[in-house]
């Protein structure tokens, strides 16, 4: 899996840089090494791979996901101050 990349005319360092990560990031190259960086125990690679199984199973039956609502932040219930007003927390 050799990357070569060829100097074009008139092409500054930085632009033959940037197309060299472009290839490396289209070949998989820096997720491969960011992945094999650490030991990572084979339990733990089954385990990995039954996620992103699992997450494409359920991807292929859900194809329309559904925004999150935009609003308010939280839920029910609206602030968290437990009720009671003033401070101090309500209890005797």
């Amino acid at each position: 899996m050799a990357i070569r990349i060829k100097s074009r005319h008139g092409e500054s360092v930085n632009q033959m840089l940037r197309r060299f990560k472009k290839l490396c990031e289209k070949e998989g190259l820096t997720k491969d090494v960011k992945r094999k960086q650490y030991f990572e125990k084979p339990s733990e690679r089954r385990r990995r791979a039954m996620r992103k199984a699992i997450a494409r199973v359920a991807r292929l039956n859900d194809p329309q996901p559904q925004p999150a609502p935009k609003g308010k932040r939280g839920g029910p219930g609206g602030n968290r101050s437990g009720g009671g007003g003033g401070g101090g927390g309500g209890r005797r």
